[in-house]
């Protein structure tokens, strides 16, 4: 509940909060009655988070070299998309913004595809239904929409064994269409899970430029429920998620989950982070690191040793090495087809446009020939 009080002329609000949380900075479990966990992989959610720490630091090498015209980093942000992806089952749909490359690597896509789109050698290359992961949604707030409409859609087909995640960032809830989303899909009944990455920083922006009270606590206005959970901690992530979407399978309707995590690197490569925030905070936010609590736990607990960790780093060098060669490897598309599958039908704009480009590209050819 949010508290008035007074000060330097205007209203300040002291909020109280809860996170949950199962497994400390320190690697220590954490009992939480409602959450109780079932039997899980952790050393499974491990390899998961280690590999696609080396799938984000070799795609950050790639674009510096020139390879990719772009990335979107997630370091910091393993245990939210690993967690998460982990709870889903197989029949249930996620519909991503665009830096959630765990989720991807969870759902079992070919990661590649993900390397084509930021390459710019396609459109996005995948089927969404073949894996349950919809295409990337480079507009901020689109696709918690998308994901609305679909899981109304699924309502009405009268699936009860199917529910929906939508995941956005923390600066996409300064868009309208995700109040817009939160609205159709609270009166709607949809079975869907809002999953908010408050990553710390809309591009440069932080949470209380945006908000005056925490993010999850939204939900309430739209009359369904929010919870924040550590967005570090795997565990926690994975069993709030997987009870959020029970829920939505059962006809409970919709919940926000906000997973208060951090970026440890830039917004996109285009991005520094220097101009907008200190090192000492991140520094503090490195000793949080998702990986470590994780591997501070199996440590402590005996579950994995010195060859377990040297295993995974061999893996994750032979997985990077193979990424890159594939990356470089891929051809470029012809020209002209940058105006295939913009719509499903002719368009007389894009028609024109095409004939416009062929013509300019023609052109070099004539001057080559009459060299």
């Amino acid at each position: 509940m949010a508290i008035p009080s007074h000060g330097h002329g205007e209203k300040e609000w002291r909020v109280t909060i809860e996170t949950i949380q199962l497994l400390t900075p320190e690697g220590e479990r954490v009992d939480h009655p409602e959450y109780p966990l079932d039997d899980v992989d952790i050393k499974g959610m491990y390899r998961d988070m280690a590999l696609v720490r080396r799938i984000d630091t070799e795609a950050i090498a790639l674009q510096r070299q020139g390879e990719l015209a772009l990335w979107a980093p997630l370091l910091g942000q393993e245990a939210a998309q690993i967690g998460s992806a982990r709870a889903l089952s197989p029949k249930d749909m996620a519909f991503p913004s665009y830096r959630e490359h765990g989720v991807a690597w969870c759902r079992g896509m070919d990661i590649l595809r993900v390397f084509e789109l930021f390459r710019g050698v396609t459109h996005g290359a995948w089927d969404p239904e073949e894996h349950k992961f919809h295409l990337y949604t480079v507009v901020i707030g689109d696709q918690t929409l998308h994901a609305t409409g679909y899981a109304m859609g699924i309502q009405r087909d009268g699936s009860e064994d199917e529910a929906v995640i939508a995941y956005f960032g923390d600066g996409a809830t300064s868009q309208g269409d995700v109040s817009e989303a939160f609205a159709w899909a609270s009166v709607f009944h949809a079975p869907l899970v809002f999953f908010c990455q408050n990553n710390q920083f809309a591009i440069s922006a932080p949470p209380e430029r945006q908000s005056r009270a925490p993010i999850y606590q939204r939900a309430s206005g739209f009359g369904f429920p929010g919870i924040r959970v550590d967005g570090n901690d795997v565990l926690a992530v994975y069993a709030v998620t997987k009870q959020a979407l029970r829920s939505a399978r059962e006809g409970n309707g919709p919940t926000l989950i906000e997973a208060f995590t951090y970026r440890m690197g830039a917004h996109t490569t285009t991005d520094d982070p220097t101009r907008y925030r200190l090192a000492s905070e991140l520094e503090a936010w490195r000793l949080r690191d998702p990986l470590e609590r994780v591997r501070s736990w199996l440590v402590r607990t005996g579950q994995a040793d010195g060859s377990f960790f040297e295993q995974i780093e061999a893996e994750a060098d032979e997985l990077a090495a193979k990424l890159r060669a594939s990356v470089l490897a891929l051809p470029d598309p012809p020209p002209l087809a940058l105006f295939d599958n913009v719509y499903a039908g002719s368009s007389t704009i894009l028609d024109a446009e095409r004939e416009q480009y062929a013509a300019y590209l023609a052109g070099f050819a004539e001057e080559g020939a009459g060299r």
